[in-house]
Parts: structure tokens; sequence; C-alpha cells
């Protein structure tokens, strides 16, 4: 187990070797699931040309660490567990894990920072396997500073946000272009978004795909308000919409939440969905179905798209993808809040103070 009278093999040459990852070795080594046969092969054919065994050295990567995916998320514990999206996402990330004998440790944090020191702490002391990194934002803090820890880690997110990461994405921007289209296509020429937080990254891509579809189909150019994802913001910027001069006769959401919010803010001002106001949400879980009238939305398997990431994210560990994985696009399901606009010459609702809108 020595490269000469005093240099000792470790599981770092015997990775290098087979050019996977540590986790992939001391998957392969302790039999768990994550390593194809033919890289679990080529790591004992590196081990067997370095002369390496597991023993005390190999050991000292804890089993924990191969059974550990962490997660860390910068947002806050009562909205997390009021948001679907990402109780579905994580179910998915659950649903590979139970199958693999593997567990999800995750952590909530307040800020980029110490989510960078949480994930170098986790892998620095050997106690997870590999990371998801989700929420990405324009030149995001963590691609520099995790890109060089060698940790194996699948990004959320476009691309263009997550680079060197390998990511699993959606085609946020064609998703937002179908929505705006078919609300045209219903003959509304005063269509509104209300998107996520500004610094998002998909945030600025939806925004940027709203913009591009409505210079192209000649439509105003009506307000996006960016703002959290919880109900009350939600409510907040509806209201702020539907008390403009010239109101919007159509809102997209960036989540359902909030179009939920936006649904119970149009009856508070007298205006009927989808006869006055057509509403379209994001993402289309069960609050998309049972709330009256039921929402439109652009429906997105999330639970498959959880599933997705824990599976390339154990491909990484294994060594056999380092790229870019497209699960399908979110598409239009029409339901009972998106209706042909209201007609010009039509008799309009009342504003809040009671006088003919205009």
């Amino acid at each position: 187990m020595r490269r000469g009278s005093t240099e000792r093999v470790t599981i770092r040459d015997v990775a290098a070797r087979a050019g996977v990852s540590k986790g992939a070795v001391s998957l392969a080594f302790n039999h768990r699931p994550g390593v194809s046969p033919a890289t679990r092969e080529r790591i004992f054919e590196a081990a067997r040309e370095l002369g390496w065994t597991p023993s005390a050295t190999a050991r000292s990567l804890s089993g924990r660490r191969a059974d550990i995916v962490g997660l860390a998320l910068c947002r806050p514990a009562r909205q997390l567990g009021l948001e679907p999206f990402y109780m579905d996402f994580i179910s998915g990330i659950e649903s590979v894990l139970a199958d693999r004998s593997c567990s999800l440790l995750l952590r909530l944090v307040h800020e980029p920072d110490e989510e960078i020191a949480l994930y170098k702490d986790w892998w620095r002391g050997q106690v997870i396997a590999g990371a998801i990194l989700v929420d990405f934002r324009e030149d995001d803090p963590r691609v520099p500073a995790l890109k060089g820890t060698g940790l194996p880690a699948v990004a959320v997110g476009h691309p263009s946000l997550t680079e060197p990461f390998p990511s699993v994405w959606t085609d946020d921007a064609a998703a937002v272009a179908e929505a705006v289209r078919y609300l045209a296509a219903l003959g509304h020429r005063r269509i509104a978004r209300v998107g996520g937080p500004a610094g998002l990254g998909h945030s600025v891509l939806r925004e940027r795909a709203f913009t591009a579809t409505l210079r192209e189909l000649g439509l105003e150019e009506t307000r996006q308000i960016a703002t959290g994802f919880g109900e009350e913001e939600g409510a907040r910027a509806t209201r702020s919409l539907l008390l403009a001069a010239r109101r919007p006769t159509a809102i997209v959401y960036d989540n359902d939440i909030m179009a939920v919010a936006g649904a119970g803010v149009a009856s508070e001002m007298g205006l009927v969905v989808p006869d006055d106001l057509s509403l379209l949400a994001w993402d289309d879980s069960q609050l998309c179905r049972i709330t009256h009238p039921t929402l439109s939305a652009m429906s997105h398997d999330v639970h498959h798209f959880g599933a997705e990431v824990a599976r390339t994210l154990f491909d990484v560990i294994g060594g056999t993808h380092t790229g870019h994985r497209q699960v399908p696009t979110p598409s239009l399901t029409p339901r009972g809040s998106t209706a042909p606009a209201p007609r010009p010459d039509a008799p309009g609702p009342r504003d809040a103070q009671g006088r003919p809108d205009a």
C-alpha cells in the first residue's frame, strides 16, 4: 500500500486513478448502491494496481457519509412548511434515497455565506456523500466557493446559472412564453406577473421571457412585481396591480400560494374570476384543484423533478454523470380561473372606492 518507502497510497489516489470521487470509492468498497457495475470494477482495478485495500485508511471515510445526502435551504421555516413545491420536491428526493437505503440531511440557513460554510463543514467532516444545491442566483457566490472543494453536487437550475456544477433544470422561459401566448389567445392585452424574489435566477429568467413574449405579441408592457413566495406577499402584489389606473385583465403567478391569495384579493375588490380577471398559477399543486374556481396552472411534476435530481446526484457520486439534464417543461393545464378577456364595452366592476373601473 505504498507508492515508495515513505508515501502511503490513500483513497484519494484510488479515486484519482479511477476517475471518480472519494465518495464513489467508499460506496464501491462498502457495497452500497449508487455506483454502476462498470464503475465499481474500474475502482477495484485501480485499487489493485495501486496495492490499496480498505483498511483503517478507507474506514476513515465514515460509512455515514456514503449514506447521507445534504440539502441546505435559505428560506424561513414557516414558509417552507406552507409551500407545496418543496414538500413535493423533497418527497421525490426521498423516494430515491429510500430505495438506496440513504437519508437526507436537511438544514435551513439564513444567508448564502452560512450555507457555504455548512456544506464545507459537512464535506470536510465526512458527513455527506454529496449535496443538492437549490435557489441559484445570478453570479451565485456558492459556485466559486464550492467548486474547488471536491464536493459531489447537483445544482437545481438553468446551466447558465450553475456552471461548473452539473444541473437538473426545466425550461422556465419556454413555459412563461406559453402562458403569455395562451392568455393573449383568449384576448387579454393587459397581462401582469407576480414573480418570486428579484435575485433568484429562475425569477430573472421568467421575467425576461415574459417581457420578450409581450413585445413579440405587441402587447402592453404590463407590470411585473417581484416579491416573496408567501400568501401575504402575493396578496399585497395583487392588490397593487388591481388598484392601478389600467388594471390587468390577467395575472400570471410564480407559485400557487400567491395565486390562491390573488383570487382572494380579487373577490375582496368585487372582481369575479374568471369573468373580470383571469389567474394562472405555477407548479400545479393540490391547492390549484381544491380552490374555487379551480386554478389554471403551468403544471410541473415536482415529485419527478426531485427524484431525477437525486438519481443524477448518485450518478455524479459514482463518476458516471457530469453534464446537465433537462426534465419536462411545465405545460399548460387550463381550468376554471382563465377565460376570454372582458369585452371593452362590457359593464366593468367597481373599484375599491365604488367608482366604475376604467
